[in-house]
C-alpha cells in the first residue's frame, strides 16, 4: 500500500471519529526549499500556487489569492447552473469576474460581478445572484465557516520529528 493510501485510509479513520462531520473535500500543500513554490494536491488532482517574481517567487503558478478567487468563482458558477438545472431555468452561460483589491491600511476586498445569459425574467435573475450570496466557498471566504485544528495522528511519519504548529499559535 502506497504512503498516500495509508494517509488516505488514516484521514478516513479520523473521519470516524468526528461524528456529524463527512469529508468533502482534501488538499495536501507543500512547500518544499526556499522558494515560494507550493505543490498542492486536491484530491487526484495536482495543483501549485508560487508569487509573482515582483515578490520573490518565480511565477510559477498562481498566486493563493488567484486560487482563492478561481474557487469562489468556480463555486459560483457551477451552484447557480446545478440551481438553475433543478429549476429548469434556461440559464446558458455564467461568467463570473473576480478581483482582490488593496485598499487604505492594509484593507482588503474581493469585487464579484455576475453575468448571467439566458432567458431569464428579473425574478430568476435575482434569486440565482441571492443564491451566489450562499455559495460554500463565498460562505467561507465571508467567515461564515470556521477553520478549526484537525486532530494529531499519531504513527504519521514526520508527525513526531517536529512540533505541530495548530491554529492560533502561528506568528505573523
Amino acid at each position: 500500500m502506497s504512503q498516500a493510501e495509508q494517509a488516505e485510509q488514516a484521514e478516513q479513520a479520523e473521519q470516524a471519529e468526528q461524528p456529524g462531520y463527512v469529508r468533502a473535500a482534501a488538499v495536501v500543500a507543500t512547500g518544499t526549499g526556499s522558494d515560494y513554490r507550493v505543490d498542492i494536491r486536491a484530491g487526484r488532482h495536482p495543483l501549485a500556487a508560487d508569487e509573482p517574481e515582483s515578490v520573490g517567487g518565480a511565477d510559477t503558478a498562481p498566486t493563493p489569492v488567484g486560487l482563492l478567487l478561481s474557487a469562489l468563482g468556480s463555486c459560483t458558477v457551477i451552484t447557480l447552473r446545478m440551481y438553475a438545472q433543478r429549476k429548469q431555468w434556461p440559464l446558458s452561460e455564467v461568467r463570473v469576474r473576480l478581483a482582490y483589491e488593496k485598499g487604505p491600511d492594509r484593507a482588503g476586498r474581493i469585487t464579484r460581478r455576475i453575468e448571467l445569459t439566458g432567458d431569464l425574467d428579473d425574478a430568476r435573475r435575482a434569486r440565482l445572484l441571492e443564491i451566489a450570496d450562499r455559495t460554500p466557498v463565498t460562505r467561507a471566504v465571508r467567515g461564515e465557516m470556521p477553520i478549526v485544528p484537525a486532530p494529531e495522528r499519531p504513527g504519521r511519519p514526520n508527525s513526531a520529528s517536529r512540533p505541530a504548529v495548530t491554529e492560533g499559535t502561528q506568528s505573523a
